[in-house]
C-alpha cells in the first residue's frame, strides 16, 4: 500500500487522533501537579505523599511501556492505543469520587499503567502510517499535542481548585481527557499492514544487554533519570512553596509557573542548532550547569529571582533533554528500539523517584528541595562529562538522519 500523502483524509485522521492522544495522555499524567497543595490539605498528608499522585502515575507508565510494546506486537498498535486511552480516561473519571488516599494512589498507578500504551506506541504507529519524508513534521504535530496537554491540564486544574476544590478540578480534567479519548478513538484509522516483523525475544534481550553495557548509553540514561527527576521535583513543589510565606500567592496565580515550560519549544530547537556547531556533549554539559544555576537562583526569598531562576532552569532542562533523547539512537550500536525504550524507562523512573524524594527534602524548606535538585543535576553532569565521547564525529560515522531507521523519531518525543 502506498504511503499516505499529507493531504489525504487518512493522513489528517492520523494527525488528529495522535494530537488527541497526546493531549489526553499528558493532561491526565500531570494535572495533579497543580493540585498537590490542595490534596495535601484535603487528605491531611505531607507534600511528598501528595506528590505520589504524580509519581504513582509516572512509575506505572515507566514499568508498563515495554509491556505495551509486547502487546502491540500481537494485537496491533492502533488497537493497543485505543484500549490504553479508553481505560485511562475511565479511571480518570472515577478519581474525583475517591475518598481514600491510598485508593487514590493505587488508581493513579493503574492509570499510569494504562497511559504506558500511548507514548510507547504513538510515534512508532505514526512513522508507519505516514511517509518518511513527512514523519518529522507529523511527529512535531504529535509533540505539540503532548506539550499543550501537559500545560492545559496544569493551568486548568489550579484555578478550578482555587474556586471550588480539587475534586471538581479532577472532574474537569477527567472530562477533558474523556473528550480527547473519544476524538482519538473516532479518528484513529486501523494501521496499514507492515512487512516488518517483531524481533524475537532473544533479540530484545540482546538489544537491552548491548545498551546497558554501553558506557555512553548509560550516561544518556543518567540524563533521563536525574534531569527529569530534577524537573519534576521543581515543578511539584515550587508552587507549594509560593503559596507559603513570604510569598502567600493564591493557587490560581502560582499555576502560571508552568508557563515556563513553553520555553522548551525554543530551547530544544536552539540546542540542536548549537549541537551542530559545537557538538552534542558540550551543549549537554552547558545545559546541565545552567539548570543547576537556575535551581540555585530559586533559593532566595525574592519573587523576581525565583521566577528568573525557574525560567533559566526550564529552558536549560528542555535543551538538555532534547540533546540526550536525540543522542540515544545514534549512540546505539545495536538494538535501537530497546535503546529508546530504556530511555523512556529511566526517564519516568527518575520522574517518579525524585518527584517523591523532593517532597521529603521539602520538609527542610525549599532550600532542601533545591539542594537535592542541584545535587542530582551535578551527578548527571559528572556522568556525561566522564562517559560521553568528546568527538562529535563518533556518532556521525555510525549514524546519519538519511540512513537511520529511527530518523523519523523526533528527539523531543518525550515531554
Amino acid at each position: 500500500m502506498s504511503e499516505q500523502e499529507p493531504t489525504d483524509p487518512g493522513h489528517r485522521r492520523v494527525l488528529i487522533a495522535l494530537v488527541a492522544i497526546g493531549m489526553t495522555t499528558f493532561v491526565q499524567l500531570y494535572y495533579p501537579q497543580a493540585l498537590i497543595p490542595a490534596l495535601s490539605r484535603d487528605f491531611a498528608v505531607d507534600a511528598s505523599q501528595a506528590a505520589l499522585t504524580v509519581s504513582g502515575a509516572t512509575i506505572g507508565l515507566a514499568v508498563a511501556a515495554l509491556g505495551w510494546s509486547w502487546v502491540a506486537d500481537r494485537i496491533g498498535r492502533a488497537r493497543s492505543m485505543t484500549i490504553a486511552i479508553v481505560t485511562a480516561a475511565a479511571i480518570g473519571l472515577a478519581l474525583p469520587f475517591v475518598t481514600s488516599f491510598p485508593v487514590l494512589i493505587l488508581l493513579r498507578v493503574a492509570q499510569g499503567i494504562a497511559l504506558g500504551g500511548t507514548p510507547a506506541l504513538a510515534l512508532a504507529y505514526l512513522s508507519e502510517q505516514v511517509g518518511r519524508r513527512d514523519a518529522m513534521a507529523a511527529g512535531a504535530t504529535y509533540i505539540s499535542g503532548t506539550v499543550l496537554g501537559g500545560l492545559v491540564g496544569r493551568l486548568i486544574a489550579a484555578p478550578v481548585a482555587d474556586v471550588s476544590d480539587w475534586r471538581v478540578a479532577a472532574l474537569v480534567a477527567g472530562g477533558l481527557s474523556a473528550l480527547g479519548a473519544a476524538v482519538a478513538v473516532t479518528a484513529l484509522p486501523p494501521e496499514r499492514p507492515s512487512p516488518a516483523t517483531a524481533p524475537p525475544p532473544a533479540g530484545v534481550r540482546a538489544g537491552m544487554v548491548a545498551n546497558l553495557t554501553n558506557p555512553g548509553q548509560l550516561a544518556l540514561y543518567a540524563q533521563a533519570f536525574f534531569l527529569m527527576g530534577a524537573q519534576v521535583a521543581v515543578f511539584n513543589y515550587l508552587g507549594y512553596r509560593l503559596e507559603l510565606e513570604p510569598f502567600d500567592l493564591p493557587p490560581a496565580l502560582t499555576a502560571v509557573i508552568f508557563l515556563a515550560g513553553l520555553s522548551g519549544a525554543v530551547s530544544a530547537r536552539l540546542a540542536a542548532t548549537f549541537a551542530a556547531r559545537f557538538g552534542r556533549r558540550r551543549v549537554l554539559l552547558v545545559s546541565s550547569l545552567t539548570m543547576a544555576a537556575g535551581a540555585a537562583l530559586t533559593i532566595p526569598d525574592r519573587l523576581p529571582t525565583v521566577l528568573i531562576g525557574l525560567l533559566l532552569f526550564a529552558t536549560a532542562y528542555f535543551a538538555a533533554h532534547s540533546i540526550a533523547s536525540g543522542w540515544v539512537g545514534p549512540m546505539a550500536t545495536s538494538g535501537i528500539a530497546q535503546a529508546t525504550s530504556l530511555y523512556t524507562l529511566f526517564y519516568y523512573a527518575g520522574s517518579s523517584l525524585f518527584g517523591w524524594l523532593g517532597g521529603l527534602a521539602f520538609a527542610a524548606g525549599w532550600t532542601g528541595t533545591a539542594s537535592m535538585v542541584i545535587a542530582i543535576v551535578l551527578i548527571a553532569y559528572a556522568a556525561a562529562r566522564t562517559l560521553l565521547p568528546q568527538s562529535p564525529t563518533v556518532e556521525a560515522k555510525r549514524w546519519s538522519p538519511a540512513t537511520s531507521k529511527d530518523a523519523s523519531i523526533s528527539p523531543q518525543r518525550l515531554i
